[in-house]
């Protein structure tokens, strides 16, 4: 089962493949072929995505979309449980459509991901208005979803996750160089919010540790709030500075702020350049070490609820190549090509794999870091 940091980071590599589509303006044909990459922390997840989106007369856009994700994983996790390292694959189909009426556009969207211990649905519908000249663009979403978790080492373990995402963002063109977005989220999880292959620890009565089974709450609400900030510079450059602040029932706070530099040259290439810190404490229910078994009603171990920060630095670079020599029917393309570096420290989630039971004081072993590559390349292609 993919973790929900990689599934993160599969959502970030898909939407530079699909772009969000403008208020009031339908977007255009377009293809687009990624082959996509990340390595780190003993996990390799790699794989190609399809999308293509086409006009349906004057008011409505489809857009479908294929990714696949082929797994290798011998993470911490998998280590310290005493597993092999395992390989796995994750499909995902996408469908979307968006409606123009005036200077309205209706979305709706079908996403269905499978892997062999872990299937997702996820229904998605918003509403984008354009108001005062086209110099506001207000927006509402909602999205629901069903998950079905399955343990591989376990035929008779199955249960249920449903979420909720309610959403609403603000879009104003500040002056003829600046463009400010507001967005609030709040989103409802219910059900199984836990990975069942991982474990807590705690003391046992000879004085080392043992592992047992994480208990976590069947219920999580979170809100989120970000701002936005866009200006094109003089030289056909754009500089972007981003914050989000999330807080959610679980005693989680995080904060994300990031830069992101694009600069067009020679005419037809187009680099960017982008630095991202995040940062959280970690959940009331999490410890790296319990003092006994039972020693209080939720129970986590799981790293992503740790405390923790992540320096991220990305570069990438676009070339628009001439297309209408052989095949007039298309407008024009690009090739990508991005790179990212991530580099994660936990702060309280400790290093167990050369420090098995009975090796080391336990809470004495050192803090686990990672980081990780993620490559993300494609063309794209317009028609």
């Amino acid at each position: 089962m993919i973790s929900p940091t990689l599934r993160r980071i599969a959502a970030a590599a898909l939407l530079l493949c699909a772009f969000a589509a403008q208020a009031a303006v339908l977007p255009e044909d377009r293809a687009d072929f990624m082959y996509h990459r990340y390595q780190g922390g003993g996990i390799t997840v790699q794989g190609p995505s399809i999308l293509v989106r086409k006009k349906l007369g004057e008011s409505v856009s489809a857009t479908a979309n294929y990714y696949v994700d082929a797994i290798t994983s011998a993470s911490i996790d998998v280590v310290v449980s005493g597993a092999s390292q395992y390989t796995e694959k994750r499909t995902q189909i996408g469908l979307s459509t968006d409606y123009l009426h005036g200077k309205t556009t209706y979305s709706a969207n079908f996403v269905d991901s499978k892997e062999n211990d872990y299937k997702a649905r996820t229904w998605s519908l918003s509403i984008s208005q354009d108001m005062f000249g086209d110099l506001t663009t207000l927006s509402i979403g909602y999205s629901q979803g069903k998950d079905r978790i399955f343990d591989s080492t376990d035929p008779t373990f199955a249960d249920t996750a449903d979420r909720r995402n309610y959403r609403l963002g603000l879009t104003q063109v500040l002056t003829r160089d600046m463009l400010l977005s507001l967005n609030f989220e709040t989103i409802t999880e219910e059900g199984y919010l836990q990975n069942p292959y991982r474990f807590m620890r705690y003391v046992n009565t000879a004085g080392s540790y043992s592992l047992g089974p994480e208990v976590f709450p069947r219920t999580r609400t979170g809100n989120a709030g970000s701002a936005r900030v866009k200006y094109y510079l003089p030289w056909r450059a754009a500089i972007e500075g981003s914050y989000r602040f999330y807080a959610d029932t679980w005693g989680i706070q995080a904060h994300t702020a990031g830069i992101e530099y694009t600069h067009p040259l020679w005419g037809r290439w187009v680099f960017d350049g982008s630095y991202r810190f995040y940062t959280q404490n970690s959940a009331d229910f999490f410890m790296d070490l319990f003092p006994s078994a039972n020693f209080q009603n939720f129970m986590a171990r799981d790293k992503e609820t740790s405390a923790l920060s992540n320096h991220t630095l990305g570069a990438g670079v676009s070339y628009e190549f001439p297309v209408n020599k052989w095949a007039s029917w298309l407008k024009r393309g690009t090739a990508n090509l991005h790179y990212t570096y991530m580099m994660i420290d936990y702060k309280e989630f400790r290093d167990l794999r050369d420090y098995p039971p009975g090796t080391a004081t336990p809470g004495t072993e050192p803090l686990y870091s990672l980081n990780a590559n993620v490559i993300q390349a494609f063309f794209s292609f317009w028609f």
